[in-house]
């Protein structure tokens, strides 16, 4: 049994990594930084490929299917992604056109060349990691992000009726976490206004839940309450509520800087 990761060289990822490690899973890890990936190889307790890979280009999107086309994976894993934390017209257009290629465009292709496969064997699992963000009607200081996070979710719903409608053995679920103590918030350049969960639990959750077949995965307790009392407010209040919670985590970011800054005197 193999499976798949992007974005395997970090938090979620890695963990996931080595979670089905664990379970005597053969991997194949895919991430930019080379060094790491060795590192997390000789690590690992079973048969381990890395792959350093910029899945912002789509040409090596496309590379890495011809790599793996041959592996027969069970599991794909679409964990790459980042985000940004500022005003839209602030941030660099390559920057938000890197975002969008990362965090859509790899995860649409590698689906779609994938689940083909999949498909034709009639077996296999493929998780798509989104955010909490997606159930939200829109992201002001994290605009592009919580739009390319509602993509995969709504993708991934529409591809697991399809399949049901079909009858067919193969699995896809969407991972959609609230505040994860990864380092994304670094990527992202703010601070996470509450306490993140364990990027432990939640890597295992999801992985338990996807051998489940679930189609949407929510960790925690606060996240399932939040999407529940969600349903009580107007669009406008959430983008309301979205912005106040985006500009404390860009305040509580400059704080610590600042701090940082005037302990280095």
């Amino acid at each position: 049994m193999k499976a798949l990761i992007t974005g395997a060289s970090s938090g979620l990822g890695l963990e996931m990594a080595k979670y089905l490690a664990k379970k005597k899973y053969e991997l194949i890890l895919v991430a930019r930084n080379k060094e790491r990936l060795q590192e997390i190889q000789n690590s690992l307790p079973t048969k381990t490929m890395i792959v350093a890979m910029d899945l912002r280009e789509e040409q090596k999107i496309k590379e890495l299917y011809v790599i793996a086309q041959s592996e027969d994976i069970d599991i794909l894993i679409n964990n790459a992604g980042f985000g940004k934390c500022a005003l839209f017209k602030d941030i660099e257009l390559k920057e938000e056109l890197d975002m969008i290629n990362t965090n859509i465009k790899a995860v649409h292709m590698l689906t779609k060349l994938f689940l083909k496969e999949m498909v034709k064997k009639d077996r296999g699992y493929i998780l798509n990691v989104s955010s909490s963000a997606a159930f939200l009607p829109g992201g002001p200081l994290m605009s592009t992000y919580y739009a390319t996070k509602s993509y995969i979710r709504s993708l991934t719903e529409g591809i697991w009726y399809e399949l049901k409608k079909m009858d067919s053995k193969v699995s896809i679920s969407c991972l959609l976490p609230g505040p994860t103590d990864t380092n994304f918030n670094k990527v992202a350049n703010v601070m996470f206004s509450v306490k993140p969960m364990d990027k432990k639990i939640v890597a295992k959750y999801a992985i338990d839940e996807m051998f489940k077949k679930k189609l949407l995965i929510i960790p925690g307790y606060k996240m399932h309450l939040a999407k529940f009392f969600q349903r009580f407010c107007s669009d406008k209040m959430l983008l309301k509520i979205i912005y106040k919670i985006q500009k404390k985590k860009i305040t509580k970011k400059k704080e610590k800087d600042t701090t940082i800054s005037q302990n280095n005197l």
